[in-house]
């Protein structure tokens, strides 16, 4: 049994990679630019994101980034289920290159990453954030993966529709976006 699983987690970590995007690929979305990683840190909304199978129980979603003394960023996404329960993960991130602040490699600490540690990362491209950080396009480079993130749960269909054209531009699928569940739609599910 513990084979077969080391073979399936080898197996996973071979496609994976296989499927990578170079930061030097001409193809590559686009991203921020210097991001000021101190003024990104604190609590965003998900507003909306890309199907993604962590988070296929997910109602509303929140992350916590708090920037700590070793450079790196400390990650906490928390999760609100349709039952009204929360769930949580916490993690780190790493800059992929030294001193560019909007690539970064995200890693949670669980089975896997104990397992095979430094492999079980994730991509997290920083596309956009507004002058004010108060919203922000983060996805990865393979566009499989992409999250509209706001400091408020909620935006004016204005803003929505801007950070979707932005994504868009980009080469993301915004038409398979799955939005946040407001609170009394939760209450109404159970």
């Amino acid at each position: 049994m513990r084979r077969c699983a080391l073979l399936l987690a080898l197996g996973a970590v071979l496609l994976i990679g296989g499927c990578a995007t170079t930061p030097e690929d001409s193809l590559a979305p686009k991203t921020a630019g210097e991001v000021d990683l101190k003024r990104y840190e604190g609590k965003w909304f998900e507003l909306a994101r890309l199907p993604m199978y962590f988070q296929r129980d997910c109602a509303q979603s929140e992350a916590h980034y708090n920037l700590r003394t070793d450079g790196t960023v400390g990650v906490l996404n928390r999760c609100r289920t349709l039952e009204g329960e929360w769930q949580s993960a916490e993690g780190s991130a790493t800059l992929q290159t030294p001193g560019q602040t909007d690539r970064l490699w995200v890693e949670f600490d669980n089975w896997f990453s104990r397992l095979l540690p430094g492999v079980a990362k994730g991509d997290y491209w920083i596309l956009y954030v507004d002058q004010r950080y108060r919203t922000a396009l983060v996805g990865s480079p393979d566009r499989k993966y992409l999250w509209i993130l706001s400091r408020t749960p909620n935006l004016p269909a204005v803003e929505r529709e801007h950070l979707l054209a932005k994504a868009r531009q980009q080469g993301y699928d915004t038409s398979r976006m799955i939005w946040r569940m407001a609170d009394k739609e939760i209450a109404r599910a159970h």
